[in-house]
């Protein structure tokens, strides 16, 4: 799964053959890619869900470390920054993936729908101002998304992606603080 990540992370999906992904593994011939996948899109849905399963195992004990929702905002928004520096070939890999495959990701997509949820929880314990949680979501999303895309396609020093994080993370943090004199943005 490994030499299938890099590949694509490498040449793209577009160009991710069999006999490209054989090579890099240093197998001999393809026959053993072919014996455990039905297709190109079987084993594109395997890297799919490896790379989420590693993902999900870099940034879930940060997250879940962090105390309040204001610290878990921040966390979520550092570590996933955090881990351009930590695995790119695989951010890259995904984004190519969920961009140009049409490959489904459980982790990319269900993400609004956590955040939403995040804001609502957070606003109904008065940290986080009024506003429409969708919109902030999307918001949040779309940022993130673009920060991970350009880091990714030239992964910056761990100093700057850590940078990159912090700001990032004030940047939202900031946004949905409440007002601190007690009206509405």
């Amino acid at each position: 799964m490994t030499a299938a990540i890099e590949v694509i992370a490498e040449v793209g999906y577009a160009n991710a053959s069999y006999s490209r992904i054989a090579k890099h593994a240093g197998l001999s011939s393809t026959g053993m890619i072919s014996y455990y996948f039905a297709g190109k899109n079987d084993l594109l849905a395997a890297c799919v869900a490896e790379i989420e399963q590693s993902t999900t195992a870099f940034m879930q004990p940060r997250v879940d470390a962090a105390d309040g929702h204001v610290a878990r905002l921040r966390a979520y928004v550092e570590s996933n920054v955090a881990l351009v520096g930590e695995q790119p070939a695989a951010v890259r890999a995904l984004i190519d993936l969920v961009t140009n495959a049409g490959s489904q990701s459980a982790a990319v997509n269900e993400r609004l729908a956590l955040f939403e949820e995040h804001f609502r929880s957070g606003q109904a314990a008065g940290v986080f101002r009024p506003f429409d949680t969708r919109t902030v979501a999307i918001a949040l999303t779309g940022g993130l998304d673009a920060v991970i895309a350009t880091a990714a396609a030239s992964t910056p020093q761990p100093t700057e992606l850590a940078r990159l994080g912090r700001e990032l993370a004030e940047l939202y943090v900031r946004a949905t603080a409440p007002d601190p004199k007690g009206g509405s943005a």
